[in-house]
């Protein structure tokens, strides 16, 4: 019985320490401190009321952050940033429906996903809604 107490114990340790969203330690990017209140009743973020509707906002993350509602309630965060490429050898990757394009391998990034068939998918961020506030932070 001791055993399994241990086992369960353990296993609870175990999962606690998770956060359930992908791995973000990709090599290719760096680590900067988001922070991002965008509210969607303002005409540069309107396009967040709409499912599949990205927005690109820049002055966050490595190379800008893509934002996009997936859902009732729900929305996604990405950094703009090519996942797959060296830092400075990539502009920041561009908005084509509901996918985000790298602008050196042209590889395509699903927004729902963050997935695109290569060896890392796009850096992810937190995302908290309240109201018509959307808030992006790491």
């Amino acid at each position: 019985m001791k055993k399994i107490w241990l086992f369960i114990a353990f296993t609870a340790v175990l999962f606690s320490c998770s956060d359930n969203n992908r791995n973000n330690n990709n090599p290719n990017i760096p680590n900067y401190s988001v922070n991002a209140y965008l509210d969607s009743n303002l005409p540069t973020y309107n396009n967040l009321k709409y499912v599949s509707s990205p927005v690109f906002v820049t002055g966050y993350g490595a190379k800008g952050i893509i934002v996009m509602k997936t859902g009732e309630g729900t929305y996604n965060a990405f950094d703009a940033a090519c996942p797959n490429q060296a830092f400075n050898s990539c502009t920041a990757m561009t908005i084509d429906g509901i996918y985000a394009v790298c602008s050196c391998d042209k590889t395509s990034y699903n927004l729902y996903t963050g997935l695109g068939g290569q060896e890392y998918p796009m850096k992810q961020y937190r995302v908290e809604v309240s109201g018509t506030v959307v808030h992006v932070y790491n």
